[in-house]
Order: C-alpha cells, then structure tokens, then sequence
C-alpha cells in the first residue's frame, strides 16, 4: 500500500498545470486532502466510508459532497498514474441529498433604485478622486447584471479582455472556460467608456481592468462592500450580493422566454442541470401570474 501522502503536492501540480484549475480550486482541494490525511493514515474503502461518515456529522452536504469531490479526484489521480491498482471509491455508493434552494433575485425596480442611485453619486462627486470611484463602482455593477458573470470574473478581467468597439467582454470562467458576451446596452457602454478614459493609466499600470486606489485589481471583497454600502445608502433593505445578480440575469432572461440553452451558455455552466435550477424559479413566478392576472379572478361567480 502506498503512502499517498506522498503524492498529494503531485497531484496540485498536475491540477495547477496540466489541468489549467484556479488557484481558489487548488487552495480547497489543499484544504480537503489536508484534512483527510489529519484523519487517516491509509487511504482505502474502510477509512473513506468512516471519513463520509465524519463529513456527514459535521458538514452541510454541499460541502461534505465538495470534499468527497476532491478525494475522488486525488483517488482518480492515483489511479491513472498507476499509483493504485485500483479506486477505493468502487462499491462505495455515495447519495448525499442537498436542500433545493431556490436562487435569490433582485426585483427590478430594486435594481432600478440602486442604478439611479450609483449615477446620481458620479454627478454629485465634488472631487476628481470621488467622481473616479463612483464612476468606477457604477461600471462594474452595471457589468454584473449586463453579463451575468460571476464576481471573480469581473475582478480578474484584463484590459485586453474588453473590446470597447466590438463591444464584447470575454470572461475565463471555472477551469478557465471561455466565454465571450456581447455588451447591447448602451447606458452599459456609455459607462464602461467613461471608466476607461478615466482609469486609462491605472489600468495600462496594473494589467487588470478594474482598478482600486492602490492601482492594484479590484478585490472580490471591495466590490461586496460598496454594494452593502450602495444598499444601505439609497435605503435598500433587502440584503444583495453580487452573485444575485448574476441569478437575476438567468431568471429574467428565462422569464422573457429566452431558451434556456443559449442561458446556460451565457452562464459559463458545463451542464445543463446547473442551469434549470432557474426553471424551478420560473414556476414559481407561473403561480404568482395566475394568482394575479388570470382571467378567471374577474368573474364573481
């Protein structure tokens, strides 16, 4: 029997390098293996089934099948490095049940607000400094619900990713898929123009197309926060993520009767199963517009 511990820096780098995985990808699968391997010495069927039973006590499914993900994974690895004759995974059946959760959106007239809001700040700015970050903050939460992209896309675009005259924003989604998503909306344009004329050195500096004060990329983090502090500034309540606009995106999209196939495309998502999730939500908007609209709540019989 191996030592597979052995093995384990291995397989980041071939997962780093041969396979083209995110740095996020490879920080949890270091996360998930070191964990295993505090567990268990050996890496066989007996201690994987005590290791999903350790999961399952502690862990909400969708990180307890994330982290069975990762070690089989690690276990395929071996295996086709000829490491292992064979997978200990086999004849384990594995069913983890998750929750459907409904994806959040953001009602458009709360969308309305918050846009409204974000331009009244780049007239009002009193400073050079001011209307910079406004114009900037504007643009990129125009970008979000424009596209559809996920947060980490946004903040990790690149000058050349962005064709201001074919109006198209190319994005590298999870395992570094590309997409490329035409920009039809002319306020959407109009503001990504601005933030380019302003931002043109700091973004020729840095490499990257979203600029903060230190002409360093845009953080994740730094964009939920001047989306909490936008919210709470024109009086939105509801608490907004950036990711709820990437599933206002697909829901109103779907809701418009745009085929769900052009919808995962959009998205970035390798199947789509990960994409009907919205249908769920469609139905669910079904029963609003018959509660409301149908004809029949006209009659008094």
């Amino acid at each position: 029997m191996i030592d597979y511990k052995l093995h384990i820096e291995e397989f980041l780098n071939y997962c780093k390098y041969h396979k083209n995985l995110s740095d996020k990808t490879i920080r949890f699968y270091r996360i998930d293996l070191d964990q295993y391997s505090a567990l268990s010495d050996v890496l066989n069927r007996q201690s994987i089934w005590e290791y999903i039973e350790h999961l399952n006590r502690r862990y909400k499914p969708k990180t307890v099948k994330r982290k069975i993900a990762t070690l089989k994974a690690f276990t395929h690895y071996l295996l086709i490095q000829d490491l292992i004759e064979y997978s200990p995974f086999d004849k384990i059946e594995i069913t983890i049940k998750e929750p459907l959760l409904l994806p959040k959106t953001i009602p458009l007239d709360t969308i309305d607000r918050l846009y409204l809001y974000l331009y009244s700040q780049i007239e009002l700015a009193s400073t050079d400094y001011q209307k910079k970050c406004a114009v900037r903050n504007t643009a990129v939460l125009e970008l979000l619900f424009a596209t559809g992209a996920r947060i980490a896309e946004i903040c990790t675009l690149k000058k050349d990713d962005v064709d201001m005259i074919g109006g198209k924003i190319k994005f590298y989604g999870k395992g570094s898929k590309e997409r490329i998503i035409p920009i039809e909306n002319k306020s959407v344009i109009g503001i990504l123009v601005r933030y380019c004329d302003l931002f043109q050195n700091e973004i020729a500096d840095c490499g990257y197309f979203f600029v903060n004060k230190l002409r360093k990329r845009l953080t994740e983090q730094s964009v939920r926060e001047m989306l909490q502090v936008s919210c709470t500034n024109c009086g939105i309540s509801l608490h907004i993520t950036p990711h709820m606009f990437r599933h206002s995106f697909a829901t109103y999209l779907l809701e418009e009767d745009v085929d769900i196939r052009y919808i995962q495309q959009m998205l970035g998502h390798s199947s789509i199963t990960t994409t009907q999730i919205y249908t769920h939500v469609a139905s669910s908007k079904q029963k609003e517009i018959l509660k409301t609209k149908h004809p029949r709540n006209k009659l008094h019989i």
